[in-house]
Formats: structure tokens, sequence, C-alpha cells
């Protein structure tokens, strides 16, 4: 796709300007094109940070979409949440649709447990799954839906509770699947979910999906995702985190429960054998509880690492003996080859029974892998979230697997996100995704925002050191000090749960913006309530730092407490580091601080999402100025006006205001004074 070509779909008077009604011209977005349709051209990766404003979905889709059409070559298109991806598929592929002349096919794809599984469904009136009859109505409407529907989405049930209690048991989740042998496969809606995708120029999945798929081609499960010669990840920064996940092995309690349920349900006539079955698997839910209650750290929700002397422990003598865990662990291992054994005779002829079996065999794999603790590139870990019980085990760099099994096979990766670079380079993301530097290049699409004029960043002084104990009480007054001047309509972003409670019930005791907190409704009613309410200030963490849009001066201000670094007791993170350490780095220069500098630029990209957007930028961290390393953060940051004068901030935002009322606006300080640009 040449440039002429680009020219006449971006242009000020091309296609899309034609097509689209409040259509912005953006050189960024046409650099951006430039780059994504030269790199498919020529087979070479491209790692691109878009800004907000950049138009970045519209400048990878369009190369994306001819590149299809000119080769006869499918593309995919990966997603970092269902959400972009819904978006994709029900606003700017449509939008494509009708303003291409040239006509092209997309399809979507989510993970299994999204859709309804037909013969689940048919199946459940004869097992119970029902957990009350309160829910029996809902049961119904969802059967109704399941004749009705063209997808099976599960999205399309918007009239029912998000957490419908009985969905897990009725969904097309894979290990449950019998597949080919299913009566209902022909009407699946995975089948039909495969064969829109296996005739679509574009498919859409997102990482989650993408990154199972990867981890499964080549082995006897076969491939989710039909075959493809590009693939582009949107939100690319997500990237690292999700492999490890699905490269990795786990085990739960919910995995091991369910095993159990199933078992019990299996339809054999045979008295005798139903019986030996459900022995063997009330035996494993008996010595499964015994097994998770005897870790250490059963009582607590976190991370814990397994050490090497978890399962065993070795005596004076040199020799070993199995700890309480191990103990609880070689019973169940007993237990659970039982239950194989009790199996595998139906599993011949039963395809419900021979799911089961796969399954059953894969928990004693993957429990086995995590205890054996043998692979040194690998982490392992319990973690405890509610009622659920984790043991895992991931791979410590994801580089090599990615290259191996991704950017050595894959003509064109484009990689894109608002967040890629730190300190102006993208070495980190290339060295830790495993890219090679003579067929990857990097680009920084210029932003259609005029940070300078649009932004103000507030550094306080003399806060003390984020660690010691008066941090939050001073921090608190600082947030108070600042909502003030902005009269709420504030973020305050916080790196820890506790510091979070901590913030908002000091804050919100001095104020009287109405404060809301994350934790007390959905996220998405958290933010319908912040749209809605005059001058609110939200106290939120990690899920708020990223793909959450507030436009308009209903967020004029977003404060963060301290700079995100990675918990370094987390024992992924601990062992990223060791790893960069032990191999001759520096686990701080290569890791901590490119990690927490792209983090940081996704919470300050909450501000700023529109050209008439202002506001003001807080970070109460003093290391910014107190640190050597500051430097490189501060410039690592849109370029903006930097004060530690509190007057400064409600001079900018009146400034704004007058502005916005066609009013001369009055100058900002002397920079040369206490104020600088970033």
């Amino acid at each position: 796709m040449s440039a002429s070509d680009l020219d006449k779909v971006f242009g000020e008077k091309g296609l899309i300007a034609r097509s689209h009604g409040r259509y912005e011209y953006r050189p960024g977005q046409i650099a951006m094109a430039e780059k994504v349709a030269e790199a498919l051209s020529e087979k070479r990766h491209l790692i691109v940070e878009a800004g907000t404003g950049t138009g970045k979905t519209l400048a990878y889709l369009i190369p994306a979409i001819a590149a299809s059409l000119e080769k006869n070559q499918r593309i995919v298109v990966s997603t970092g949440t269902k959400n972009l991806q819904e978006q994709l598929m029900e606003k700017d592929i449509p939008f494509l649709q009708r303003a291409l002349p040239r006509k092209f096919t997309a399809a979507y794809m989510k993970g299994r447990s999204n859709y309804a599984c037909i013969y689940r469904i048919n199946k459940a009136g004869d097992q119970p799954i029902l957990e009350g009859l309160d829910q029996l109505g809902h049961f119904r409407r969802v059967a109704e839906w399941s004749r009705e529907t063209a997808t099976g989405d599960r999205r399309e049930l918007d009239d029912l509770p998000e957490d419908l209690p009985f969905w897990s048991r009725i969904n097309a989740k894979g290990d449950t699947c019998i597949g080919q042998k299913c009566p209902d496969f022909d009407q699946c809606f995975i089948t039909r979910m495969r064969n829109r995708a296996e005739s679509a120029d574009i498919v859409v999945v997102n990482h989650h999906l993408f990154f199972a798929d990867l981890n499964v081609r080549g082995n006897q499960f076969g491939k989710v995702i039909p075959d493809y010669a590009a693939v582009i990840f949107d939100e690319a920064h997500l990237i690292e985190d999700i492999a490890a996940d699905y490269f990795g092995f786990q085990v739960s309690n919910f995995q091991l429960d369910e095993l159990v349920r199933d078992a019990a349900t299996l339809p054999i006539t045979d008295a005798g054998l139903t019986r030996e079955i459900d022995r063997a698997a009330s035996k494993v839910h008996g010595l499964a509880e015994q097994f998770w209650a005897r870790f250490p750290s059963a009582r607590s929700d976190g991370r814990f690492p397994l050490l090497p002397d978890t399962f065993s422990q070795r005596t004076a003598q040199g020799a070993t003996r199995p700890t309480p865990v191990g103990e609880a662990y070689v019973a169940l291992e007993a237990a659970l080859q039982r239950l194989d054994a009790a199996i595998a005779g139906p599993a011949e002829s039963l395809p419900e029974a021979e799911s089961l079996l796969r399954r059953a065999r894969q928990a004693r794999f993957d429990l086995d892998f995590v205890v054996a603790q043998t692979e040194r590139n690998f982490v392992y870990w319990m973690e405890r979230r509610g009622k659920g019980f984790f043991l895992r085990a991931s791979p410590v760099d994801v580089s090599e697997l990615l290259r191996e099994k991704l950017f050595d096979k894959v003509g064109s990766c484009i990689l894109t996100s608002a967040t890629m670079s730190s300190g102006g380079r993208f070495d980190f993301v290339r060295g830790r995704l495993g890219l090679d530097s003579s067929r990857t290049s990097g680009f920084e699409a210029p932003s259609s925002f005029d940070f300078e004029s649009q932004a103000i960043a507030y550094l306080p002084r003399s806060m003390p050191d984020p660690r010691t104990p008066e941090f939050t009480q001073l921090a608190a007054g600082e947030i108070v000090k600042l909502l003030m001047a902005t009269e709420g309509r504030a973020f305050v972003l916080c790196t820890s749960n506790q510091s979070m409670r901590a913030l908002y019930e000091q804050v919100s005791a001095r104020v009287s913006f109405p404060c809301f907190v994350q934790g007390s409704m959905s996220r998405a009613g958290l933010l319908e309530r912040f749209r809605e309410t005059a001058n609110p200030v939200l106290f939120a963490t990690s899920s708020f730092w990223q793909g959450v849009d507030v436009q308009g001066e209903q967020l004029s201000c977003v404060i963060i407490d301290k700079l995100p670094f990675s918990v370094p007791t987390d024992p992924l993170v601990a062992a990223r580091a060791r790893f960069i350490d032990e191999n001759g780095g520096n686990s701080f220069a290569d890791l901590s601080l490119p990690q927490a500098i792209i983090s940081l630029k996704q919470g300050i990209g909450r501000l700023i999402r529109s050209r008439s957007d202002r506001g003001v930028i807080a970070i109460l961290d003093p290391r910014l100025r107190t640190k050597r390393y500051g430097r490189e953060v501060i410039e690592s940051l849109p370029r903006m006006r930097i004060t530690s004068n509190i007057e400064d901030v409600a001079r900018h935002l009146a400034r704004s205001e007058e502005k916005k009322d066609g009013a001369h606006a009055p100058s900002l300080p002397d920079p040369t004074s206490d104020e600088s640009l970033i």
C-alpha cells in the first residue's frame, strides 16, 4: 500500500473523511499506517508506540485489510481485552466495510468458555446443575436463547446477571468437549465460529485466546485459530505476562472439584463400575481438601513461592523425607491414579469418559510438574484468591519461546500500544519478547495532542520516601490540596489496595466531593457513576491504570501516589529479577525501571483523551526528584510543564476555562523559576 494510496484513504478529502462526519486529519495516523504497510509488505516485525489520539486502530486495520486482499492471506488482529475486540467488530470494521471500495470479510473468535454448549444444555436435565430454584428461570431463558442465537456468545444475554452460577456447567470450554464424537458437532457454536474464521480475511481475537492457541499448535490438540500470514497485537505491552500464563502449568482446587463432580455424572449403566468410580472420585475429593489445607499460606490471599523444601526436606543424615504437604501430595497422586484406572475402561467407548480421562491425566501431569520443580527456567508458586487455591509454574523468560513459536514462524508481527518505549527506546520490549533486532524496527507515532498546552505536571516538594510511615498522611494532605484546586474531577491511582484504602479513608473525610473507591461496585458501574456525578473523585488501583476513557472536564486531574514498581517479593517478579542478575544484567535498570515507566505512562494516559481536554498530572513520589533514575522517568513522559506550586495547578485550569470561553488566558509562571518543561 503506497503513500499515495494511504493519502486517498486518510487524507483531508480521502475516503475516511468523506464517510465519517467527525473525522480529524492526523499526520501521526498516516505515518503509522505507512510503517505498518511497509512491515506487512516486507515481512518484517514492527513495534509502534501510538499514544491516545493517534487513531491507531484504523492506522493498522486499513493496511492489514489491503495486504490481506492483495496477497489473499489471512491476518489476525489480537486485542488486549474482549471490550476492544468487540469495539473492532461492532464499530470500526463495519465502518470500514461501508467506507472502503474493496469488500473484505471479518470474523471474531473468543475463548470457548464464552460460548454455550448445545450438548451440555440438552443434557442438563439429567444432571443437578442448579444451586437453587431461583436459578430455574435463568436457565430456561438460556435454553430458549441457545435455540435462537446464531453465535452462542454469552455476551448476548445482557438481560441476565453477569455471574450465572451454572454457566460453567453449560459452556463450551475445551476440557469438557467431546469433539467430533458429539452429536451436536455440526451445529456447535464453536464449529460455527471456526467456520466463519476459516473464510475470513481478518480474524479478530484477544491475547488470551491467541496464546492459548499458540501453546497447543503442533501437539495432539491441534490449533484453534486458522493459519495466518501476519498478526497485529493491540495493547501489546500485555503480551509477556499473558504468554507466561499460557506457556506455564496450573492445577487448582476448582479443577479437581470439577473432575470429581463430572465423574459422578458419567452416563454409565454398569452399577459396579459406577460404584468404583464414585469411590475413587470421593477419595480424590477428600485428599484434595487435605492437600490444600496443609499449605502454610492457605489462610490468606496472595502469591507465595514454592521453595525446593515445600514438598520434601533433607534429614541430618542426608536422606529426604516428605513434608506434611508432600505426604498429602503422595496420597492425592495415588487417588488420582485410581480414578484414572477406573475411568480408562469406559473411556474406550464413551466420549464423556474419554474427555474426563484426558482432563484427569492433564491435572496429574501439571501437578507433578509443579511439585517436581525440575525445570530451571520456571518459577513455582501458590496463589490464593478467595476460595481458590492455584499451584502454578510459569517460565521466567518467555523470549526464547516467543521467538521459536511466533516471531521466527510468522511473516510479520505488528506490536502496538500507547506505551511501548522506555527512555525513547524499544530495547526493553524487544529484549523481553525475543524480537530479532535485525528484523524488527521501532516507531513512535507523533501524537495529535499538545501536552505542553493541555496538561501540567505537579510534583510536590518535601514529600518523604514512599516507604516511610508518614508518607500516606502527607500524601493525603497533598491530594486534598489538589482536589480543592481542581474541584474534584479526579482519579487517584494507587499502586496497592492498602494504599488505596488508606488514602480513601483519610481524604474522603476531609473533602465534600463525592468519593468512590474501587471494589464498592463493578468497574463499569464505578465509571458510570463517575461520569454522571458532579465533581467526583475515584480511588482505584491497577485495573483503572489502563483501558479507561473519560473525556472532557469531568476528569481534570490524575493523581498517582507512587511510581508503579512491581512488588519485588512477588514470586514471578523475583524470579525474573534473579534470572537477569545471574546472567550478567542489572534487574533494576533492565526490568524494574522500564516496567515502571511503561505502567506510569499508562496511568498518565487516562487524562488527555481528546484535543479539547485540559488537566493536571500529579505524581506524589519524591523519587522523581531525589533519585538518579528520576530524570529518565521524566524524560519518558509526554513533554509538558512541571511545577511544585499548587497555585500553578489552579491557574492552569483557570487558563483552560478562559481559553474555552474565548477569553484572554494569562501566562503561566516563568519556566526558569520553579517550573520547567518535562
